[in-house]
């Protein structure tokens, strides 16, 4: 700053000359969390880059997903008998949980929590905190979507059972969401009809989460970069951040940016991005597909999870998208046909107007997810460095969440507190 002596940091086992620093921020990631972050900030008016590693229209975790905001979504990943039953789906080829082995101190450690965090009180701890992201989050929606158009759809989602004894345990969790304020309603097969009457379900019964929308992910990555753009913001595409320090910002191939603040939002990629911070930020990228049918047998109006077999099913425009899948897999984005052929089974057993025919040949598409071992996102600053923060680790609820991190972030970079408090979310509570 002016008056101030210039001063000397090291950086990467490296020096550099710190003279003026300008108010830029700048965002480590341009997937749908960055790129709120991004336009929040914007709004503040903070002049902010935008580093992304994949080229434009890279498939980074945002594009092509399920396209769902989930206030429904109260419970994290980890929660009781998800181990057991991810035990027993690790025997099937093409169940929607697998964690492919490998040796990975980083793994056994992520693995560990999770089961220590696997537990009612931990699901009871977090559930109010998620209840108010995630409304927060379907606000902000709302507002964008009179700024620029992303297809934003207000009609609820339907988690589908197809066993009476499955649909038991989904009544039970829309009890705890009715405890929470949710608006939720059990649906018999006939409630079903007529809430999205233009397709065929075969389901026992399902639970209609009315608060719940979908959209177009890629429509509104558009729009936030457009808006961002527009308002004098920066975004450069293939740039492979290496390090992170107080204020800047190393790439791999040996640039140095700097400037006012960092926000590392570098999804499945933060975890090694915190350790040039000095931090333990445990992350595991979470794989999961998408296929879009362009003209689908079978087109629902309303969004909707087959819940035993936890595939995704959102109709975008004339397009149906079908998503599913959860792989502990690294940084490994490579396809699995054995798993697509379980969420392209599941799909068309639960809508018989689909036809396993019609995904023949269509694209398969692939993101990690990143995932904390205790299903919460990472939301704050880094502990002992007063310029970094941290926006990641927000599992399948990254663009769920888009909007109220990125309004938090802005917040905690202009000195306010926020107005959803993010202790819980403390970058630093595992290290």
């Amino acid at each position: 700053m002016a008056g101030k002596a210039p001063e000397s940091l090291a950086f990467s086992g490296l020096s550099y000359y710190s003279g003026a620093v300008n108010e830029r921020v700048i965002i480590v990631g341009g997937g749908v969390v960055g790129l709120c972050c991004a336009y929040y900030l914007s709004q503040e008016g903070r002049e902010v880059l935008v580093l992304e590693r994949e080229q434009e229209q890279g498939d980074n975790c945002s594009r092509e997903n399920a396209g769902m905001i989930v206030p429904s979504h109260f419970t994290p990943l980890a929660a009781p008998g998800v181990v057991t039953q991810g035990l027993k789906w690790l025997l099937d080829a093409e169940s929607p949980f697998y964690v492919r082995p490998r040796l990975s101190l980083d793994l056994a450690r992520w693995g560990l929590s999770f089961i220590s965090c696997a537990n009612s009180r931990h699901v009871t701890a977090s559930a109010g905190l998620l209840r108010d992201l995630q409304l927060a989050s379907r606000e902000l929606f709302k507002d964008l979507s009179s700024h620029f158009d992303f297809g934003l759809q207000r009609r609820g989602l339907l988690m589908l059972c197809e066993s009476s004894d499955f649909l038991k345990e989904e009544e039970e969790l829309a009890g705890k969401a009715q405890e929470l304020g949710l608006r939720v309603e059990v649906c018999d097969p006939d409630r079903l009809r007529e809430l999205d009457p233009g397709v065929e379900m075969n389901a026992q019964g399902g639970i209609w989460y009315e608060q719940d929308c979908h959209l177009n992910p890629g429509e509104f990555l558009n729009g936030l970069k457009e808006k961002l753009t527009a308002g004098g913001g920066e975004l450069r595409y293939g740039c492979k951040v290496r390090g992170v320090g107080d204020g800047i910002v190393e790439l791999e191939r040996g640039e140095r940016i700097h400037g006012a603040e960092i926000v590392v939002a570098g999804g499945a990629w933060t975890s090694g991005l915190a350790r040039s911070l000095g931090t333990r930020v445990p992350l595991q990228g979470g794989k999961g597909y998408s296929m879009t049918l362009q003209n689908p047998g079978a087109l629902p109006q309303l969004c909707s999870l087959l819940g035993e077999a936890k595939v995704a099913i959102t109709p975008i425009g004339d397009s149906l998208r079908v998503a599913g899948t959860m792989e502990i897999c690294g940084e490994d984005l490579s396809i699995n046909e054995r798993r697509v052929q379980g969420i392209i089974k599941a799909a068309c057993r639960v809508f018989p107007d689909l036809r396993q025919e019609e995904f023949e040949g269509v694209r398969r598409w692939s993101g990690l997810r990143p995932c904390s071992p205790d299903g919460l996102p990472y939301l704050g600053r880094v502990e002992g460095r007063e310029k970094v923060l941290v926006a990641s680790g927000h599992a399948m609820l990254g663009l769920s969440l888009g909007p109220v991190t990125g309004k938090l972030v802005s917040e905690i970079v202009a000195g306010r507190a926020p107005t959803i408090p993010v202790e819980q979310l403390a970058v630093d509570r595992f290290a």
